[in-house]
């Protein structure tokens, strides 16, 4: 059907496909395109086709280009190469023309899994060579310094490439490609739904309203569900709970200055589960943003660190769970957890850092970034905060033994409270 360009008309509209040229090419070759489902866990219906496609079914639609096909066609119309090639796509349209994306045909990646997959099982190793060096060694390597900020100038040192290992040139190259991805997305200046856009006095006061109204509602539910946490973190929950205000003044910070900085088309739901590890690099995937937001606030642009904030709260994620399921399985002993937590912080802040440091250095050929030190930082601060309370929230209500993960990451961006 999407081959051959056919459309189909309905009582209330139209259904269309298209493939791309390559895509009819190989579809005519002769080569076997064997459909197969795929067996993970997901928000929509994926079949891939032998080794060479893999075709996304949408299971929540709406009127409207989904992000997914929108974005993704962009760059592969760009030549970004760290992208599945869009190769086709099944769409509905309107009366008007109103479209509304049904599927998403793009190249299959061949991959090792996700880079959540890979990441979990480096940390693995990461721990067992944390818990073999001497005790006094530890004491002394461990990182007493966890502002990644006050660390971006500096060069990681040696003892962290020996304890951390190779995954520091892994965050290294996801940095790079984060980095490299922006600069396309703000490249084109002449189609209106990809041109970059001034970060305007407007745009600051609609994040600042947004943040206050989300740490609101959040710490609200934070207090309803006090009882029905885990003892272990009940105290640091209720002293979060207090500190309302506290969080408010860091977001006010935002009313204070005019930041000079641009807003993109990124990618909108960006963590380790939406990279491939194909084993040599990354393939970043899955551009439609989260599924629950209405399409129109998916298209929105807004600043790249967004993206950025996502990937550093993944690391803490991913460091974090790294514990909690090594001592589950039998893989950490209790009275090990304690003494491992430092080394957590210290891997998260050093992978951060080697993160940073190289988005910094491939996103600098564009101008979307703000032109102030200490407006950038001021500004990832606030959007690394913003989405460590978006977290608490959603394990409030999903998970909540994973609570103590964003709780943490809260307390560690607005610094500790008088009961600490």
């Amino acid at each position: 059907f999407m081959r051959t360009r056919r459309s189909v008309k309905g009582e209330s509209g139209e259904l269309e496909g298209w493939t791309s040229r390559e895509a009819r090419r190989l579809a005519n070759s002769g080569s076997e395109l064997k459909a197969s489902a795929v067996q993970v866990e997901q928000s929509n219906t994926s079949v891939v086709f032998g080794d060479q496609f893999i075709f996304k079914l949408f299971r929540k639609v709406d009127v409207g280009v989904n992000p997914d096909l929108e974005i993704g066609r962009f760059l592969t119309d760009k030549g970004f190469a760290h992208v599945p090639q869009v190769a086709g796509a099944l769409e509905y349209l309107k009366p008007g023309r109103r479209s509304m994306t049904l599927g998403i045909l793009q190249t299959f990646v061949p991959n090792q899994g996700d880079a959540w997959q890979y990441t979990t099982e480096v940390l693995k190793r990461y721990f067992e060579r944390v818990l073999a060096r001497p005790p006094l060694e530890r004491e002394k390597l461990v990182s007493q310094e966890t502002s990644v900020f006050s660390l971006l100038s500096r060069d990681i040192p040696t003892e962290m490439y020996e304890i951390v290992g190779t995954y520091l040139q892994s965050a290294q190259l996801l940095g790079q490609r984060t980095g490299e991805m922006h600069v396309v997305l703000a490249s084109d200046k002449e189609r209106p739904e990809f041109a970059p856009e001034p970060y305007s006095t407007l745009s600051q006061r609609s994040l600042y309203q947004s943040l206050r109204n989300l740490s609101t509602q959040v710490l609200a539910l934070l207090r309803s569900r006090l009882l029905a946490l885990p003892e272990s973190v009940r105290q640091e929950a209720a002293a979060l709970v207090s500190e309302g205000g506290r969080i408010s003044e860091i977001f006010k910070l935002l009313l204070g200055r005019r930041i000079n900085a641009s807003r993109i088309r990124v990618h909108g739901d960006y963590h380790l589960g939406q990279v491939l590890y194909t084993g040599k690099d990354f393939v970043i995937i899955d551009f439609e943003g989260e599924p629950a937001r209405p399409m129109s606030e998916r298209r929105l642009k807004r600043s790249p660190l967004r993206d950025v904030a996502g990937m550093l709260r993944s690391f803490d994620y991913a460091v974090h769970n790294g514990l909690r399921v090594q001592h589950a399985t039998g893989l950490i002993r209790r009275e090990d957890l304690e003494l491992l937590e430092p080394w957590a912080r210290t891997w998260t802040t050093w992978v951060s850092v080697a993160f940073l440091q190289s988005y910094l250095q491939a996103a600098g050929q564009g101008s979307f970034l703000p032109d102030r030190q200490e407006d950038f930082q001021l500004l990832l601060r606030i959007l690394v905060l913003e989405k460590a309370i978006y977290e608490l929230g959603y394990e409030l209500n999903n998970r909540p033994d994973w609570v103590p993960i964003p709780l943490r990451g809260i307390r560690s961006l607005i610094g500790p409270t008088d009961t600490d």
